[in-house]
């Protein structure tokens, strides 16, 4: 079996040899290392491989028995083995080819969790970037380091300098009505909800829901555009008249989820020139627009 573990070493000599001696003595193999290095400690992530019918708490009790402090560990297969700074340059070169690849490819790269559900109480730890005026958060039960909080970061700053370069910055991306010779949909606003209008079609609707969990001053937000229409500004304009439509229902900011490997969120989000803040998890993103500072639909 393999397991993807974390653990926090004192920093002092022998400590990782101590733990070498003590996974030997188990016949548990080491097959990879990384090290982070921080003042007084070191944080150590390992792929090992054990005996069969080894469980977590047989893999905590090896490493406290060697000297160590368990911060996470998780089964994993053999993409773990794959050498760390290949990652991350194969991280970079897909954020160079599609900078709105960036939320899904940080959720991959440093392991972030889904939402804890039932009683699972185990605190998180959070790392945030900002793209523009969007925040991307991540959150996992292992703590983030110095070194991954700067390597967060390296990778934030790049994605900026690629949009900067190729002026997609604060824009919508595609042209609105590219569909239909240059003539946009019409937007209609109703009680709860904004419709694109074409030729009396609807395509693309943003429909106000009730209040997130535990923010009554909040309101879901459902949003959706045809694939045919997608890419043409449609859902960047949807986004800013139902955050304005929330607005005048007395909201202080909306809320919306979608799959997290949807790539039109990042650019949406920047082109609407709103703060937002992205949450991201193993396979959900939650975007999070404040709306206080916007004038309501008249």
């Amino acid at each position: 079996m393999l397991w993807r573990v974390r653990t926090r070493l004192p920093d002092r000599p022998g400590a990782l040899a101590a733990l070498a001696r003590a996974c030997g003595d188990a016949e548990v193999n080491i097959l990879s290392l990384q090290i982070f290095p921080d003042l007084g400690s070191v944080t150590d992530e390992l792929v090992l491989r054990t005996p069969q019918g080894w469980s977590p708490a047989h893999v905590a009790a090896l490493i406290e028995e060697a000297g160590g402090a368990m911060l996470s560990c998780s089964a994993c297969g053999e993409a773990a083995l794959v050498d760390q700074p290949t990652r991350y340059v194969q991280a970079a070169r897909t954020v160079l080819a599609e900078p709105a690849s960036f939320p899904e490819v940080m959720a991959r790269l440093f392991d972030a969790e889904a939402e804890p559900v039932g009683g699972d109480t185990r605190p998180r730890d959070l790392l945030e970037v900002r793209v523009g005026e969007v925040q991307v958060q991540l959150r996992r039960t292992a703590p983030f380091t110095a070194t991954e909080h700067a390597r967060a970061a390296s990778m934030a700053e790049l994605v900026s300098d690629v949009l900067q370069r190729t002026g997609t910055w604060g824009r919508a991306q595609g042209a609105p009505g590219r569909r239909s010779g240059g003539r946009g949909p019409r937007y209609v606003v109703q009680a709860d909800a904004v419709s694109a209008v074409r030729d009396g079609l609807v395509v693309g609707l943003a429909t106000l829901g009730p209040a997130a969990p535990e923010e009554p001053d909040t309101r879901m937000v459902a949003l959706r555009v045809d694939p045919a229409w997608q890419r043409c500004g449609i859902g960047t304009r949807l986004l800013v008249e139902a955050a304005r439509l929330a607005r005048t229902h007395g909201a202080s900011a909306i809320v919306l989820t979608t799959r997290s490997d949807n790539r039109a969120v990042l650019p949406m989000v920047l082109a609407a020139g709103l703060r937002g803040r992205i949450r991201m998890t193993s396979d959900v993103i939650m975007v999070r627009v404040p709306v206080r500072d916007l004038t309501p639909l008249g």
